[in-house]
């Protein structure tokens, strides 16, 4: 069995992506990594390819006429993905702000086996922790996605869907998976507040043009205001061994209330359901469980 890993990355400097750590989370289940970055004002490239002999750099230009709804993000990875070889089984997908637990290593790698001829199957489902403000606060309310598919069968059929969050098949076709419970740890809202107003600046402009991303840069200068958040929730537990180093640094505090929550009322009562049943109503799914 084959295993490929791929992702997309552009100025991981400049907007403190912590690439090096994604990159290394899923090095130990991959035989190669396929990593198209894009043309940067930094030097992420070179932070890339220090990472480790497996990974293979796909140089790539992005496309600045896919600016909206994210388009560009789905472009991105799909450029990856392609360039890996067809002799690979399956693909494991990690974007620069994620980083897959170790703990979950042993089971994803296990469910690749087994699961490697099964026609019905066409990707694995993760579990996602999403941090905010530190690394020591986690998102509690209904708007973060619960799980997503991070490890897809090397079926070129399959691309990135919308703003590359997910995937598809065919003609908008849902992929069909089987749920782990490994996780993904996504530290896409944890920075320094200068580089997460840089970040969300510039990144507003991939989701909603030029116009605004002009107007952001102008309008907010400041260092990003973590206390605009609906609700968080303590983090207990222990983050990958390669986000150790990088958690041992963080430079700023963030304190959050945990008594206070901005929640609407109809989020309050999803809220309550999914901690009595485990369920969460009206759940968005960008994939078919198997």
């Amino acid at each position: 069995m084959k295993v490929a890993g791929f992702s997309f990355i552009k100025n991981a400097v400049k907007f403190q992506y912590p690439i090096a750590e994604a990159l290394l989370s899923i090095l130990p289940l991959c035989d190669e990594v396929v990593v198209a970055v894009g043309n940067s004002e930094d030097n992420t490239r070179e932070i890339v390819a220090s990472v480790h002999p497996k990974i293979r750099i796909l140089d790539t230009v992005w496309d600045e006429s896919l600016k909206q709804g994210g388009r560009v993000l789905a472009a991105e990875t799909d450029k990856a993905f392609k360039a890996i070889g067809s002799d690979a089984d399956w693909c494991i997908y990690i974007q620069g702000d994620e980083v897959m637990h170790e703990e979950g290593h042993a089971e994803v790698q296990d469910a690749m086996h087994k699961w490697k001829d099964a026609a019905n199957v066409d990707g694995l489902l993760f579990k996602y922790r999403h941090f905010y403000g530190s690394f020591d606060y986690l998102g509690a309310s209904s708007k973060w996605y619960r799980n997503e598919i991070r490890v897809i069968k090397n079926d070129k059929r399959i691309y990135s869907y919308r703003d590359a969050q997910g995937f598809r098949k065919g003609s908008n076709e849902k992929l069909r998976v089987k749920q782990l419970k490994a996780f993904i740890h996504h530290y896409g809202w944890v920075r320094q507040p200068e580089a997460m107003q840089a970040k969300s600046n510039n990144f507003g402009r991939y989701w909603n043009g030029d116009e605004w991303g002009d107007k952001a840069q102008k309008t907010y200068t400041g260092p990003f205001d973590y206390a605009h958040i609906d609700a968080l929730e303590k983090f207990t537990g222990a983050h990958p061994a390669v986000m150790r180093q990088r958690v041992a640094q963080m430079n700023w505090k963030f304190d959050y209330d945990l008594s206070y929550n901005n929640l609407k009322l109809k989020d309050r009562f999803k809220n309550s359901v999914e901690k009595i049943t485990g369920k969460r109503l009206f759940d968005y799914k960008n994939y078919v469980i198997v």
